[in-house]
């Protein structure tokens, strides 16, 4: 992660977020991931450039618990996934009452997360709509690639303090000119034909080839791979 994190410094990144998908939330404990955001926090203070924290849980007390905790241990906003296991039961008033619960406790802002390859939900423009009034919900991160859908989430937002971001680089450009204002994507990791073809495994593999490529067996095939 150091590694990681040195390189990224010479990129002009806008931020990082830690606890995305590509970290895995997931599968980590809670005090794991914050250690995780503890360690990135204190590489990059020289920086001052804003850290968001993945902090998204099945129910709507542990995300309310993991928020606090992470904007205790310095986050600049939150990025909170939608609840996803009862799939049936996640509908408009559920993910509103949700959202609203942990912005109205947060410390600090809260980013939506919509991504519904991975959890099967999209959330709905209505309540996005809805959520984006909320005075400390100050923007969302659209994973499901409809640039169409991400114009129309600007245009109905577009009176409130509510920002878009595009979940990734495939669709980025098109996400700028329907009026979003930047994206948390996987290619800011690495080549982005890696991710998408094989996943967070493909993405950490290229990562440690970036530490040494030259003497790595598998480096000429991945650079071919991905021009």
């Amino acid at each position: 992660m150091a590694s990681n994190l040195t390189q990224y410094a010479q990129i002009p990144f806008a931020g990082y977020v830690v606890q995305g998908s590509n970290g895995e939330y997931p599968y980590l404990e809670n005090e794991e991931k914050l250690q995780i955001f503890k360690f990135a926090k204190d590489f990059i203070k020289e920086s001052n450039k804003p850290l968001i924290a993945g902090s998204g849980c099945e129910s709507t007390k542990a995300t309310v618990k993991l928020t606090e905790a992470m904007a205790a241990c310095g986050a600049d906003a939150v990025m909170v996934v939608t609840p996803a296991y009862f799939k049936i039961s996640m509908n408009d008033a559920a993910m509103i009452s949700h959202y609203t619960a942990v912005a109205d406790s947060s410390p600090v802002p809260v980013i939506l997360y919509s991504v519904p390859a991975n959890t099967g939900i999209d959330l709905s423009i209505d309540a996005i709509q809805i959520l984006a009034k909320h005075p400390n919900i100050i923007g969302l991160k659209d994973s499901g690639g409809d640039v169409t859908r991400i114009g129309s989430i600007v245009q109905k937002t577009r009176g409130q303090d509510f920002k878009v971001l595009s979940g990734s680089a495939s669709f980025l450009l098109p996400s700028y000119l329907a009026g979003s204002v930047g994206g948390v994507c996987a290619l800011a990791n690495v080549l982005g034909d890696v991710t998408r073809r094989f996943g967070v495994a493909g993405m950490k593999a290229a990562l440690d080839l970036l530490e040494d490529p030259i003497d790595h067996p598998c480096s000429v095939s991945v650079q071919r791979l991905v021009k």
